[in-house]
């Protein structure tokens, strides 16, 4: 259960809350360790007692992040999980991400909620091309970048190597904090380049808890580890020839990335970590709207809503909006307008969520995460506002490139089948087309990643009780046109126009780039646009 975190002093300036914010996202390749460090920086600031393994294994439980049956029983992450905790007088705000490709909708949104990331990297593969994609995202919004290198208690790469990859493949200058002693899978500690101390790291028994450490002289180093100490200060020296140092303006500028080494699995590193993402990380900031101004943290009240989600836990059955605080006080109870609509919206149920569990708060500041429960009047990307008007920018779909028609054989559950599939879009798990060839009682799945779709059957039938079959669909691309284009696409084979359910967005489906080019070269005028480009399509 998280650490309730809103009982700091309500007379404090809401600037003063908002420096004492870090909001970041976990972004990596899966399988890099995501959840599992999540849980070890939770355990670090004594939220939870031991840190969870994605495959529990005896007596070590699952990840408390992955709160999803399908997320514990494969080890995956396919949702978003939202953490708060105190730290060092400081509030921390963690958002956990999916790893693969398919959710990269998911991630994306998740991105655009946080002020910085910490970027995983498996030492023995190094910069994966998801990891690649996800920090494309990250560059195009400007978002300082902290990289851990994971799994160093097994054997990898070379560690200059490692730094030499980062800054030719992604144009990062490496600056590392610590540089470990021993090489990967042969891991002693590492030096703290700031102090030039030397902490020595072990794993405690079973590795839930955090790591043994015990800081050492360099003659007791030397004298210990002997040739494995040598390199590792040949190598700082290296280091301190190419002015590998830490710069906070470039980092803040994303043109540097600190770079940290250790294991999560084993909690070794981890709090090395967490005291740089106090000390360095940046707090809550100005954020620019729609209209291309940047709002003050000391505004009235604003936010937006960058992910839904039901069905949490069996126990609550309910639906949460996450959204991002990004100016003033917000106070449960408050009516604010929702952007959208200019109606009023009445906070009244309000909680920080810590993967199944969840606390009632009554107040947060800039860079906090809500989630609003119940709130079913909210979209992904609706924006909330007391006082004078804001709108912060629209989030976007990207372009499916999976198609399945679904339908269920049982009629006296259909009830309960419309109502999944009306959740499953208003959360974003998948989009959901209507297609005028087969009628309102037959939607089309439409999915960046073919595991969306297992995703989905997988929640319509643990959580409405409905069987669901796919009629997969030989289409591979689309794009945005009009209803011109509709008229003008009617009697081309292989193509289908479809309406894109939460914005009625007209869709032109085709099975191939190649189709789409031959049919646009015969209709001139024919408006086809791409979806939207968001850096991970």
């Amino acid at each position: 259960m998280s650490q309730s975190v809103s009982s700091a002093a309500t007379t404090a300036g809401v600037g003063v809350q908002a420096a004492k914010r870090r909001t970041f996202a976990v972004i990596s390749h899966p399988d890099a360790g995501k959840s599992t460090m999540t849980e070890a920086l939770a355990l670090h600031a004594r939220v939870i007692g031991q840190a969870g393994a994605v495959h529990g294994k005896g007596d070590r439980r699952g990840v408390v992040s992955d709160w999803m049956a399908m997320e514990q029983e494969r080890g995956i992450s396919v949702t978003s999980a939202a953490l708060q905790f105190s730290y060092r007088d400081t509030v921390i705000n963690l958002l956990d991400t999916p790893g693969h490709a398919d959710f990269s909708e998911d991630t994306y949104r998740v991105i655009t909620a946080v002020d910085s990331a910490v970027m995983l990297l498996d030492a023995a593969k190094g910069l994966e091309p998801q990891t690649l994609k996800l920090f494309e995202v990250c560059r195009q919004r400007g978002i300082p970048v902290i990289t851990f290198i994971n799994k160093w208690d097994r054997p990898g790469n070379d560690a200059l190597a490692l730094m030499d990859e980062i800054e030719q493949r992604i144009g990062l200058k490496p600056t590392p904090l610590t540089w470990p002693v021993g090489i990967a899978g042969h891991f002693h500690g590492v030096i703290d380049r700031r102090t030039g101390v030397f902490t020595r790291m072990q794993r405690s028994p079973g590795g839930a808890d955090l790591a043994i450490e015990e800081d050492m002289t360099a003659e007791e180093a030397a004298e210990r580890f002997g040739a494995d100490w040598t390199t590792a200060t040949e190598e700082l020296e290296l280091l301190d020839l190419t002015g590998a140092d830490h710069d906070q303006e470039a980092f803040l500028g994303a043109t540097t990335t600190p770079v940290l080494f250790g294991a999560a699995v084993a909690n070794l590193g981890v709090r090395q970590l967490l005291n740089v993402l106090v000390e360095l990380a940046p707090p809550a900031t100005a954020r620019p709207t729609a209209a291309g101004a940047d709002q003050p943290v000391d505004a009235p009240f604003s936010g937006f809503v960058f992910k839904i989600q039901a069905n949490m836990n069996r126990a609550h059955r309910d639906q949460v909006a996450f959204m991002r605080v990004c100016s003033g006080r917000f106070e449960r109870g408050m009516v604010v307008t929702h952007g959208g609509t200019g109606k009023p919206f009445t906070t009244k149920y309000a909680q920080q969520i810590f993967g199944q569990g969840r606390d009632t708060i009554d107040e947060a500041f800039p860079g906090d995460v809500v989630g609003l429960v119940n709130a079913t009047a909210l979209g992904i990307g609706d924006t909330l506002y007391a006082g004078r008007p804001v709108r912060y920018p629209a989030l976007p779909s990207f372009p499916p490139e999976h198609f399945a028609a679904v339908r269920t054989d049982d009629t006296s559950a259909y009830k309960r089948f419309r109502r999944g599939i009306e959740q499953l879009d208003a959360e974003g798990v998948i989009q959901v087309l209507r297609s005028e060839q087969r009628g309102d009682g037959t939607p089309v799945f439409a999915a960046v990643g073919p595991m969306q779709f297992e995703v989905a059957t997988h929640r319509l039938e643990a959580e409405f009780g409905v069987r669901v079959r796919l009629e997969f669909l030989p289409y591979e691309i689309a794009a945005v046109t009009d209803a011109a284009g509709r008229d003008m696409l009617r009697g081309e084979s292989n193509v289908e126009v479809m309406t894109r359910v939460r914005d009625d967005a007209l869709l032109a489906v085709f099975q191939h780039r190649w189709r789409m080019r031959t049919v646009a070269g015969r209709h001139p005028g024919l408006r086809l646009d791409g979806v939207f480009d968001a850096g991970l399509s």
